[in-house]
């Protein structure tokens, strides 16, 4: 298995790129397509509680599927697959219910009637999103990443493709008609999921309640970490969005984040693969030993990638706003000179959580993110009350500074894991690089401390906290 890092790695920073590709090619058409106002009230709408409860979703099925999975016997993994399966349709279920009885309490409270539609309409896409979600957390526990990649582009694929047809025939459109076209999208990503998922779908007849037990145990809490984490991300727009003007300031915040998100590619590409690895790696003879290596090496790596895109960044915010937003939203270039600098505390947060919940501690894991995110709404209230917009920035990126500090003291008493070593393995990953790029494309000396051998998966149970 030597060369799963090299192949898995590529299909999941393809499927991440191909979706941060499409999401900002959509945004940038998106910008010049939307009065500001409008534009604001769909980002709000998409990348805020559209997000949360996508993300939320993830954070239910699939790391518990993917840790049971990856060691499971035949007996037991139509069983697992199964019990995911009803958690899934259960969640969605209740997703439902809360998005028809919330939309009209979220388009009063913000002053914004289309948010009603749209959170009404999203109700009826979650249908759609059941089978491509099960579909993707099957093939990362079989360890295939192919499929996952195909479905990613095809969804945002469609979707750019239906806003490009909509610019050029009309030059405009109403946040009802993208959200339809949202629906549609989901409907194409199952559906080249599923061919690609069907070798692995293996169900039972009957509903094992072990297992459901199980896996609720184990992704109840990745849920509230998920759900945690991804208002961390947006809590700047919940409280930007009920200032006067709120829509056009979110839109403007959104300009800035669009450009910052670009540098989670590598972050979550990582994170995708070194979970099941690092799951099975603290099952094995290395224990917590293996599982520091891989974390050390695997921040290094993503920090090698992220130095350089941090100082273009800085360098050259304006030019950067300019092509993506449009001279319009040129107040947000400094606001990206702050935003970029969260890249570098993202791979610590990010692979921090893949870490302790492959060890078998999601529930310390949902303790920090709750933490982290009283913590941030705290900052970020005030410093948006005095300073606005800049202070939204602001106040992220000291939130990120503290809880870095918090977890690295943590993750040294624990496992032992040196934050020192991240910085001394940079230099490897770009003599490696280059290495590469000498040799046009081929690595002749794949990285030692990171193949683990997969051949022989050990099953061991570990206490859920």
């Amino acid at each position: 298995m030597k060369n799963y890092w090299v192949k898995s790695g590529l299909l999941s920073l393809l499927e991440k790129f191909s979706v941060q590709f499409f999401a900002l090619a959509t945004v940038m058409i998106l910008f010049r397509m939307l009065p500001i106002e409008k534009f604001g009230i769909w980002v709000f709408f998409l990348s805020s509680i559209v997000s949360i409860i996508e993300v939320a979703r993830i954070g239910l099925l699939q790391n518990a599927l993917v840790k049971y999975l990856t060691s499971a016997s035949e007996e037991d993994y139509p069983k697992i697959l199964t019990a995911s399966f009803a958690i899934n349709i259960l969640f969605t279920c209740l997703t439902i219910g809360f998005l028809l009885l919330s939309a009209p309490i979220f388009a009063d409270f913000y002053n914004q009637p289309e948010l009603n539609h749209l959170l009404k309409i999203y109700a009826i896409c979650n249908l759609a999103l059941v089978p491509l979600f099960q579909f993707n957390y099957i093939q990362q526990a079989n360890l295939d990443f192919k499929g996952i990649f195909y479905a990613a582009f095809a969804r945002q694929g469609f979707f750019f493709l239906f806003v490009v047809i909509i610019f050029l025939n009309f030059g405009t459109t109403s946040l009802k008609t993208l959200a339809y076209g949202y629906i549609l999208a989901a409907i194409v990503g199952s559906i080249v999921g599923y061919i690609y998922c069907k070798p692995f779908l293996r169900f039972s007849s009957s509903l094992d309640y072990g297992w459901l037990k199980k896996l609720l145990n184990f992704g109840t809490y990745v849920f509230g970490t998920n759900f945690n984490s991804q208002l961390f991300k947006r809590t700047e727009t919940f409280i930007l969005n009920g200032l006067p003007g709120g829509a056009a300031l979110v839109a403007i915040y959104e300009a800035a984040i669009k450009v910052t998100n670009l540098t989670d590619i590598p972050t979550l590409s990582m994170a995708s693969i070194l979970f099941p690895q690092s799951s099975r790696t603290a099952d094995g003879e290395d224990g917590n030993a293996g599982v520091k290596d891989l974390y050390e090496k695997a921040v290094a790596a993503i920090l090698a990638f992220m130095i350089p895109a941090v100082i273009v960044v800085l360098l050259f915010a304006e030019v950067l706003i300019n092509i993506i937003a449009g001279p319009e939203y040129i107040e947000a270039a400094n606001i990206l000179r702050v935003t970029i600098l969260f890249g570098l505390f993202i791979p610590y947060a990010v692979q921090f959580g893949t870490i302790v919940d492959s060890i078998g501690r999601p529930k310390t894991n949902f303790l920090f993110t709750l933490f982290n995110l009283t913590l941030l709404v705290v900052i970020d209230y005030y410093a948006i009350k005095w300073y606005g917009l800049m202070g939204a920035a602001c106040g992220t990126l000291l939130t990120y500074g503290i809880t870095f500090v918090i977890m690295q003291v943590y993750l040294y008493r624990e496992l032992n894991i040196e934050v020192l070593n991240t910085l001394r393995n940079i230099p490897f990953f770009y003599k490696k690089g280059f290495e590469i790029i000498k040799n046009k494309g081929k690595v002749n000396d794949p990285t030692p401390t990171l193949q683990v051998d997969l051949t022989k998966p050990k099953s061991v149970e570990k206490i859920v906290e």
